[in-house]
């Protein structure tokens, strides 16, 4: 009878034991010593891989229960952890800023791709290799790691936002790279081009239908979801639209995580992408983690070892050649030569799509098996520097710098409101604090505008307030106030709960979008959230009371009882019945 609830040593329960254990051991391990956890799974995947502990199962059969034998069994659960994170990307989107970004997408994206694929490739044929497998390899190492590069990058600078353009193109041309690759290997290019636009074709229908048919449907279903007031089901409806837009776009022939990207926009538009954000969160990571160890367990240290000097050789080709096509396009472009420094170095490694083309090359057997396992160990090994190129290129970044004069000279009194944002909000916050004597700093992570700021008198550095030490070097923990100025829903609800956890009796005041947005922001920790379309209203109100010749003073009167009355309805639907404290400053504790 105990021999049927036996559990098989390679069932995917043990799977699951290996995969929840790394996660225990790795993230707070790592977050100890301040290392991103991506090292720490690819490492863990090598150990626990076929080619690390599993290799020893026969000797020892108690391995089968630390070990997973069979990589292959978890690819579907790696793919929807990517399929999570395009998901997550898209809730912090918006078309307006996608529609914006399209010149950066299909121009510099293109460049990028086929630059990078060009120089590789003439490298390769130099080396002895046909035309064919160099253009092969080429196009499958210009790829670059849309999971890890996006887990990385913050897409609110300038940075995050190049890597993004560039990493969205390439994930729209691995259709047309599969289809070319299979034209070069069959001889069939005439067959294989009717049946690219047929895809192509089908593929624009399928878009067409999730973007017309999600801004009617998806605020609807979501709204019945929310009135259950069911976790459960909601979050199940959010699986449910991303699913559903990713198997669509798969089905149609486009790659699965275009259609979880326009999933996230589409939600992006709608009062509840805040929650459906919080909600996948901890999946998204959880899956992303499956696809880290999937990556180390494909890492064979013996090949490895036998061929390390071919193999970081090749690596480092590799990522020399397209973090200088990166960067020089980037400066051609006109960006400042530190975010072309580090975009450069962040994009350089190749992609856990750089897999799935050289699969399809060596199935149009225009690569060798061998070739193909040799470019496979330098696509892993790729992957698992990614962080930390990532923080030297952000080290590089940071001394390369030429417009260092954007971090000020001037010094900021002891005490002092940050104002975040140079933009038209943020300044008129910085001259009205001016106005009132009141010591202030204002940043923003665009160049144009802190130089704009500061020609007009404003004191004004260049900052990205997404790092965490950045607002730390301007005085944060000694601040009468922070001040969000940016209309950016998501970050700043993401940098308002940072800082009050770090930071509990700061005074935090956010510019809102509407009053679902405050009330998000209020639960997020803000002390004040001030909806942009609550005061419009309200000053349209006032003007119109006073032209038809009411007194201003019952006009202002009625004007703040209204906000008041409309900022405790606003709390109270942030589940906030009072205000967090606010910290004091020294000339108040000394009055």
């Amino acid at each position: 009878m105990a021999a049927e609830f036996a559990i098989p040593p390679t069932s995917l329960l043990s799977d699951g034991l290996v995969i929840l254990a790394a996660a225990g051991i790795v993230i707070p391990l790592f977050a100890r010593f301040r290392i991103t956890p991506v090292i720490g799974f690819i490492l863990v995947g090598v150990l626990v891989g076929p080619f690390g502990l599993g290799s020893a199962v026969a000797q020892f059969p108690w391995l089968h229960y630390v070990t997973i034998s069979d990589p292959h069994r978890l690819e579907p659960f790696a793919e929807f952890g990517i399929v999570l994170l395009l998901f997550s990307v898209g809730l912090e989107l918006s078309f307006k800023r996608l529609w914006a970004m399209r010149a950066a997408v299909f121009g510099l994206g293109a460049k990028e791709l086929v630059g990078c694929a060009l120089l590789i490739a003439l490298v390769l044929m130099a080396l002895g290799n046909s035309l064919a497998t160099a253009a092969a390899l080429g196009l499958a190492l210009a790829l670059s790691s849309t999971a890890l590069v996006l887990r990385i990058a913050d897409q609110n600078t300038p940075v995050g936002r190049a890597a993004l353009a560039m990493l969205l193109f390439e994930d729209i041309a691995l259709v047309p790279i599969l289809f070319l690759l299979g034209a070069l290997g069959r001889d069939g290019a005439g067959n294989d081009i009717a049946a690219l636009l047929r895809t192509l074709g089908l593929g624009a229908v399928v878009m067409i239908v999730l973007l017309i048919g999600g801004r009617f449907v998806l605020p609807r279903l979501f709204d019945q979801a929310a009135r259950t007031k069911s976790p459960e089901l909601f979050f199940a409806v959010s699986l449910l639209v991303v699913i559903l837009a990713s198997l669509a776009t798969g089905a149609a022939g486009l790659s699965p995580i275009l259609g979880a990207l326009v999933a996230g926009l589409l939600i992006a538009e709608t009062e509840y992408n805040g929650e459906v954000e919080h909600m996948i969160a901890p999946f998204k990571g959880l899956a992303l983690g499956v696809f880290l160890l999937t990556v180390g367990m494909g890492l064979d240290l013996s090949v490895v070892w036998a061929r390390l000097g071919e193999v970081l050789l090749a690596t480092a080709l590799v990522l020399g050649a397209k973090a200088l096509v990166t960067a020089v396009l980037l400066r051609m472009s006109g960006a400042r030569l530190s975010t072309s420094t580090e975009t450069g170095i962040l994009l350089a490694s190749p992609s856990e799509t750089t897999l799935i083309v050289l699969g399809a090359a060596q199935a149009g057997k225009l690569i060798a098996p061998s070739a193909g396992q040799f470019w496979e160990i330098v696509t892993a090994i790729g992957l698992t520097v990614t962080p930390i190129l990532a923080i030297g290129g952000r080290w590089l970044a940071r001394r390369v710098d030429i417009a260092g004069h954007l971090q000020g000279n001037d010094t900021l009194a002891d005490e002092h409101a940050i104002v975040v944002g140079c933009g038209r909000v943020g300044r008129l916050v910085a001259e009205m604090l001016r106005v009132h004597g009141q010591a202030y700093v204002a940043i923003d992570i665009d160049p144009e505008l802190v130089k704009a700021a500061r020609a007009d008198g404003l004191t004004a550095r260049y900052a990205d307030a997404g790092r965490s030490d950045a607002l730390e070097r301007l005085g944060l923990a000694d601040a009468t106030a922070v001040i969000f100025t940016m209309d950016e829903p998501v970050a700043v609800q993401r940098h308002v709960r940072r800082l009050r956890l770090a930071y509990p009796d700061l005074p935090i005041i956010a510019r809102a979008r509407d009053a679902s947005h405050a009330a998000a922001l209020y639960r997020a920790g803000a002390s004040h959230a001030v909806p942009e379309t609550l005061e419009s209203s309200l000053q349209l109100s006032e003007a119109v009371l006073v032209d038809l010749g009411v007194a201003m003073g019952p006009v202002i009167a009625s004007i703040h009882e209204k906000r008041d009355e409309l900022r405790a309805q606003i709390m109270e639907e942030g589940h906030l019945h009072q205000k967090p404290a606010l910290r004091t400053s020294v000339r108040d504790r000394t009055a």
